[in-house]
């Protein structure tokens, strides 16, 4: 198993600051799974209106995170790094259930593991975790496709 730094997922993913959510990856088994890490930090600019009173993480950035996790690992397993004729979309999310709050300076685990994959089709089981609780878990479905 290996670790990646940030310009490592730099060079896996095309997002950005400040849609960039994975910051580390701990773990990653081509064809298996990963382990990566986002820190949570008050400096989020979504935190200034999801909520002013109470700072929450958007349900819907949790999954994208476990979505670029599952990226990561979808071009780790590949092979490949993206090109500018390579596209990764998150195309679905299943199951998704929604178990505890995540808030400025916890640090959510990205766990993600390889179910299947056929033609460019992704399927993962995901979850995100903060002290070992569960944040939130899902089924994703994600793709890549080649543009011209």
């Amino acid at each position: 198993m290996k670790a990646l730094d940030i310009h490592q997922i730099l060079r896996k993913l095309p997002h950005r600051y400040p849609f960039l959510l994975v910051d580390r990856v701990l773990e990653i088994e081509a064809g298996k799974r990963i382990r990566a890490l986002k820190n949570v930090t008050m400096n989020e600019p979504f935190f200034g209106g999801h909520f002013p009173n109470r700072p929450v993480m958007p349900g819907v950035l949790m999954l994208e995170a476990l979505a670029q996790a599952a990226a990561v690992l979808s071009f780790e397993t590949l092979g490949e790094e993206p090109d500018e004729n390579t596209i990764y979309y998150f195309a679905a999310a299943d199951g998704v259930r929604f178990k505890r709050p995540v808030e400025p300076g916890d640090q959510l685990q990205l766990d993600v593991t390889l179910d299947r994959m056929k033609v460019g089709i992704f399927k993962f089981t995901a979850a995100a975790s903060v002290n070992g609780e569960v944040a939130v878990e899902a089924q994703l479905t994600c793709t890549r496709r080649k543009i011209v």
